[in-house]
């Protein structure tokens, strides 16, 4: 190759990046991707759960989990935006410890049949709380009793004294819920 075809190569090349780039404004963002994260503060494990159809990871009782990344919020935070927090409950993650095994097909099916039948799909509409676009770190979703959800977009983590949600991290589920 001469110097004259790899200088037009290389400028051919630049041309191409320049081209890319300009369609990279550099105005603000319609979204901003944070982590999103889970605190469970019930006995049931949570198989999974997703905030606005990004998802998150199962979390064991009274665990943390979840960590997934990304889920997307609005650029600008504004009174009155809802999200749409979906979760399955395993109410007796105990039952795991009696798997079988796969090696006898049947008992393996009948276990897996018992064990799923406990399952439950839940799904709450939750606030979003306000927060600064400088300052977005993630999305925390605990899990409360009675099925409640509240979220937190503070860069203060569960269990933090800085952290926005005070409740103890093992919660009993009442007997009556509140309606």
């Amino acid at each position: 190759m001469n110097s004259s075809t790899g200088k037009s190569l290389g400028q051919w090349i630049g041309g191409c990046l320049l081209v890319l780039l300009a369609g990279c404004s550099p105005g603000t963002p319609k979204f901003l991707a944070g982590n999103l994260n889970g605190v469970n503060h019930t006995s049931a494990a949570i198989n999974y759960f997703s905030v606005n159809g990004y998802g998150g990871r199962n979390i064991s009782p009274f665990g943390y989990g979840g960590g997934a990344c990304c889920v997307m919020l609005p650029s600008q935070w504004s009174p009155g935006l809802k999200m749409k927090v979906e979760w399955e409950t395993d109410p007796t993650p105990e039952l795991a410890g009696s798997f079988p095994g796969f090696h006898d097909k049947e008992k393996y099916t009948a276990w897996e049949k018992m064990v799923k039948a406990n399952f439950r799909k839940h799904t709450a509409i939750v606030e979003l709380p306000p927060y600064e676009t400088e300052g977005l770190c993630s999305l925390e979703v605990h899990f409360l009793p009675c099925n409640q959800v509240k979220v937190s977009t503070s860069c203060w983590r569960y269990p933090s004294p800085n952290s926005p949600i005070k409740e103890p991290l093992e919660m009993k589920e009442p007997a009556v819920c509140p309606k």
